[in-house]
């Protein structure tokens, strides 16, 4: 009995194996090019706009294949940084939510938007210190 209890944890650790092996997403390239900004997204964007990047329609903007998004990356990283309270239609969709500035620094920022622009199929390129606010 004493080993049982001794062993469970081990066996726990092994059955589950590490959880990032089974992410849905662990095959998105912007995972391995933005690890980082990968990290960024799951401490503060994940609750809203949630791990597929669809968000809430009607509540929380989709940033997966999101027009409004794609069209003004730059925009992002000062929403990133400095919140948002403009009323936006993103895939024809129409939100008026407030999007509080995220506690980030401006290195961060830059790291989290570039791993939006890049993943769950979005090609959006690349955004720079220089394109900071």
């Amino acid at each position: 009995m004493k080993v049982l209890i001794y062993l469970s944890p081990l066996f726990l650790l092994f059955a589950c194996g590490n959880s990032s092996e089974y992410d849905e997403f662990s095959d998105d390239p912007a995972v391995s090019v933005y690890p980082k900004g990968k990290e960024i997204y799951d401490r503060s964007c994940i609750a809203c706009h949630m791990e597929d990047g669809k968000g809430l329609e009607g509540t929380f903007p989709p940033l997966a294949a999101s027009d409004y998004l794609l069209a003004n990356p730059k925009r992002a990283l000062k929403q990133v940084l400095e919140g948002s309270s403009e009323v936006m239609v993103v895939n024809g969709v129409e939100y008026d939510n407030v999007m509080p500035p995220q506690s980030v620094s401006e290195e961060e920022a830059v790291e989290v938007v570039n791993y939006i622009l890049n993943a769950w199929g979005n090609e959006g390129g690349e955004v720079s210190s220089s394109d900071l606010p």
